[in-house]
């Protein structure tokens, strides 16, 4: 898809969009797990109790030599030594990119985000905490966020004393990944000015009474959450200032199987997904979500929306969004949380 070459460098700890239509609306109900559903997710190795087969990380040091940092540029640099001579610019946008539960850097999904941001110039940091965050652990994963928080939020540190803009700067985070990318605000004299949350974690995380370790609004000035299965792997409350919810929010189409595999496949579809003609027409989505506060799927007449890094700063609210388009679940080789 995108045909440009780029540079990217490794850095080490030691310092060495596309428009769519949208509507406002009430995000769609959110699923309300019964006890087979969650004996279910149990079983299926989502949630794993056993400390032999996981890697936890008690000692919160940085660097980690468990989390790496891939910095990547439009630019073509030969033997970089340094981020700036690796082809880094604070002048440049800067966009953070980490991953979920039994993630990569690498995955598919987040390489569609990184080139989509290197395509608009801008500086793409990747965040890959894979070896703390490896399947079946997930209990471990949950708190190997808080490491990996720390640790970025160095990197971050780093480059806004060196002259990067926070204004610049935006951490996008997939489930487990948005929480961290809140989490790195814990460590920062200033919190953060833009997050975009992609569907962030559910399993556990709802029953923290405490903010400390999850995304929630004071994490940043400007804050973005995409929902594609709300109430189910992601969480179902609006934690961002701005909301969206694709196909309603929580049950994504074509999505099929058993319980957990359809979630875990809705979990992932739209995140990053290229757009084969444009995202949306320019004209639609004409109609709302099926709701009990919109019944008839009333036809709404109201102002289009940014999506991503492009979204109003003062844009608030929940908005629906229809997406028509990928009638096929991808990435399914893989479990993703």
């Amino acid at each position: 898809m995108f045909r440009k070459k780029v540079q990217f460098s490794t850095i080490k700890m030691h310092f060495s969009t596309a428009i769519y239509t949208v509507f406002i609306c009430i995000c769609a109900e959110a699923i309300i797990l019964n006890d087979i559903d969650l004996k279910n997710f149990v079983r299926s190795g989502a949630l794993d109790v056993n400390i032999l087969r996981c890697f936890l990380r008690n000692r919160n040091t940085c660097p980690s030599p468990y989390i790496e940092y891939r910095l990547y540029t439009p630019l073509n640099i030969h033997n970089p030594f340094t981020m700036y001579q690796g082809g880094f610019s604070k002048h440049r946008e800067t966009v953070f990119l980490v991953h979920g539960f039994n993630g990569t850097s690498i995955d598919r999904h987040l390489q569609y985000l990184r080139d989509a941001y290197i395509s608009r110039d801008y500086n793409v940091i990747t965040v890959d905490w894979m070896p703390l965050a490896r399947y079946p652990c997930y209990l471990h994963s949950l708190i190997n966020t808080r490491l990996t928080a720390q640790c970025t939020a160095q990197i971050y540190s780093f480059l806004t004393h060196n002259g990067a803009f926070r204004e610049k700067m935006t951490c996008v985070g997939h489930s487990l990944g948005a929480h961290i990318c809140g989490m790195v605000s814990n460590h920062l004299t200033i919190k953060q000015y833009r997050i975009i949350g992609l569907d962030p974690a559910r399993p556990l995380i709802e029953r923290k009474k405490s903010n400390h370790f999850r995304l929630s609004l004071d994490d940043a000035k400007v804050i973005q959450v995409i929902h594609t299965n709300a109430g189910f792997l992601g969480q179902e409350g609006n934690s961002g200032h701005l909301n969206y919810c694709i196909n309603g929010g929580r049950a994504q189409p074509y999505c099929r199987g058993n319980p957990i595999t359809s979630a875990v496949f809705k979990h992932k579809k739209y995140l990053g997904v290229p757009c084969p003609e444009g995202c949306v027409d320019i004209s639609g989505p004409q109609r709302l979500p099926l709701s009990r506060r919109n019944p008839l799927a009333l036809i709404a007449q109201l102002k289009e929306f940014y999506i991503g890094n492009d979204a109003p700063d003062d844009a608030m609210g929940c908005y629906c969004i229809d997406v028509p388009f990928a009638k096929h679940c991808p990435f399914s080789e893989v479990t993703l949380i």
